[in-house]
């Protein structure tokens, strides 16, 4: 059995972890699509049409990415991270395919992400971010 003190240090490892990985990973889908950073989008490699949905979704994607990333405004800010996602799948995936399942509709990213972000807005960054530091100074 895992003593306490070791359970909360590996899950707070994690949950960090998580955070930051997962928000590096959908920062560079959001610059892909506006910077054309690695790799860029389609048979161009460029940048999307910062007026589309694209574009939206680009802007959001980098702008929320760095915010996860770093740990700050975690929940606002993975609460409208998670609805983009949400609005991903079901408008491009199952929206393009009429196929409600990820296995069908190749959506599984953005189930994940969802899902991910959703649980961030609910109970916050953890214990490595700048949501924490603030918190501590505030005496929180």
């Amino acid at each position: 059995m895992i003593s306490p003190a070791l359970d909360a240090k590996w899950k707070s490892l994690s949950v960090n972890a998580l955070r930051i990985v997962a928000g590096a990973a959908y920062f560079s889908h959001g610059a892909q699509k506006i910077f054309g950073w690695f790799g860029g989008m389609g048979p161009s490699h460029g940048t999307v049409d910062y007026m589309s949905r694209f574009g939206a979704a680009g802007f959001i994607e980098v702008a929320c990415g760095a915010f996860l990333i770093v740990g700050l405004f975690t929940r606002p800010i993975a609460f409208i991270a998670s609805g983009e996602m949400a609005v991903t799948y079901f408008w491009m995936h199952m929206g393009r395919t009429g196929e409600i399942f990820w296995w069908a509709n190749h959506g599984e990213l953005p189930l994940l992400y969802c899902f991910i972000w959703l649980s961030y807005a609910a109970f916050g960054a953890g214990s490595f971010s700048l949501d924490a530091m603030l918190a501590k100074r505030r005496g929180g």
